[in-house]
């Protein structure tokens, strides 16, 4: 995960062995558009203006990495009042979750 703050600067993230996109932490403090491709710097943007203004609360994107397929999902954090404090950027692989079929139960091995 990596959370942005309201003047979106990156505030945190967290240093997973299998992060998909490798951070330091030289980017804590720093505007999270230039954390992006220039190809995609828009769309961050336009993102956090949504957030901001309250037209979105969540955006989704997938795409294909190799042998990983990921899921990056952007959610607007909020306080009890509706006030804008930041965005929660969580990305997972999801690849094997595909592959998932049948039930699982709690606590089957």
């Amino acid at each position: 995960i990596t959370f942005v703050d309201a003047n979106d600067e990156v505030g945190y993230f967290s240093q997973a062995s299998e992060r998909i996109f490798p951070r330091t932490t030289a980017i804590i403090g720093r505007k999270v558009i230039n954390c992006h491709p220039p190809a995609s710097m828009h769309v961050v943007e336009r993102i956090l203006n949504d957030f901001k203004s309250g037209a979105r609360d969540v955006a989704d994107f997938h795409i294909h990495m190799g042998d990983k397929f990921v899921y990056i999902r952007y959610f607007a954090v909020r306080d009890d009042s509706g006030k804008y404090l930041g965005t929660l950027e969580v990305t997972q692989n999801i690849a094997g979750i595909q592959k998932i079929s049948g039930d699982k139960r709690l606590l089957d091995e």
